[in-house]
């Protein structure tokens, strides 16, 4: 069953899922207009391959550490971490421990 999408002006919660995180799978938040929001679920050692977003996106941890392979170097991602990605850049996660990101997306408009 699919989860429903936000609503404008409507609270969603982004808490740690905590023993939840193991049933939970990633997710579309929403989806309008220009944006679109994302709850990325990785189990310890789960990647997920080369993202590259048409437009801006941002990615902040919820809960877990993963591994950010980005054009030229690694970084660490861990709980409250943000990180703000050009358009089109090539970026692969991987899960150290069982993590839950907010993927956000800036959707050119066309």
């Amino acid at each position: 069953m699919a989860l429903p999408h936000a609503r404008s002006l409507k609270v969603v919660s982004l808490a740690p899922l905590g023993a939840a995180l193991e049933s939970t799978v990633s997710h579309a938040i929403l989806k309008a207009g220009q944006l679109e929001a994302m709850r990325l679920v990785l189990r310890a050692g789960e990647q997920m391959q080369q993202h590259d977003a048409p437009g801006e996106a941002t990615l902040q941890c919820l809960e877990g550490e993963v591994l950010l392979e980005l054009p030229g170097r690694q970084e660490t991602l861990r709980p409250g971490d943000w990180l703000h990605l050009p358009p089109r850049v090539h970026v692969t996660l991987r899960a150290r421990q069982p993590s839950s990101l907010l993927l956000t997306i800036c959707l050119l408009a066309g």
